[in-house]
């Protein structure tokens, strides 16, 4: 039986529909900025937001897929405008952003017991996900999850991403944890599934609402194409 669970969130976890799109959001961020002295158009705003993550991702680090701490894009809009904030601003601006994006966020029938069977077992659960600590880890404590996992890495605190090996690498290695006991379980045959599969590492493969298509062979372990947790658990447990 595996020892290590390491879990992506999105779309494998959680169930969450964003959309950065919409006129109303920038409006509303728009009027956020103003109140704090920084004054935009709701347009120059958007543009400028999409500059900078373009900027700061081209700047990043020398992995071949970075990332970037988006709290740093929402503070430099500010001194664009020469007004210096606080890194506590800037955070509670990056958070009404996701506020305003978000339509919902919720978990997945079965979260719950799924985890806490694995832990019973003797498991260690983990995450392991593509996102922004200023977003998720308040999304994981309101969705009443965070405190489960034994431990939590994202691609904002490491600067890199799946399906990066160096990313799966970084886990296994914060928290001494062997491959042969290991085994990856996500939605995405790319960035959890190749991905675990370059780093020597066995994958779940959990077909849900939010998977990408998948567009060549899956190199999965095990494949449930119907996001039924508890045949999950069945499987993980079994194995």
């Amino acid at each position: 039986m595996y020892q290590n669970y390491i879990f992506d969130l999105y779309g494998t976890l959680i169930d969450i529909h964003t959309n950065e799109k919409k006129t109303y959001l920038w409006e509303k961020l728009c009027e956020f900025y103003r109140f704090h002295g920084a004054d935009y158009e709701t347009k120059e705003l958007r543009q400028t937001y999409e500059s900078l993550c373009k900027k700061y991702l081209s700047e990043s680090s020398s992995y071949t897929y970075p990332e970037i701490q988006i709290e740093d894009v929402f503070e430099d809009l500010f001194t664009q405008k020469n007004v210096h904030i606080t890194k506590e601003l800037a955070m509670y601006t990056g958070q009404f952003f996701r506020i305003l994006s978000t339509s919902y966020v919720r978990l997945y029938d079965g979260v719950i017991p799924l985890l806490t069977s694995l832990k019973e077992q003797g498991g260690h659960i983990y995450v392991l996900s593509n996102a922004q600590r200023i977003f998720t880890a308040y999304e994981m404590k309101h969705l009443g999850i965070y405190d489960l996992f034994d431990g939590i890495v994202l691609s904002s605190d490491e600067g890199c991403m799946k399906p990066d090996p160096e990313f799966f690498q970084i886990v296994l290695d914060r928290y001494q944890l062997s491959k042969k006991d290991s085994i990856m379980i996500g939605n995405d045959a790319v960035s959890d599934i190749e991905g675990a599969a370059n780093a020597g590492i066995d994958s779940l493969y959990l077909h849900s609402n939010l998977s990408p298509a998948i567009t060549s062979k899956l190199k999965s372990t095990y494949s449930i194409m119907d996001l039924d947790l508890e045949k999950a658990k069945h499987i993980l447990l079994d194995h």
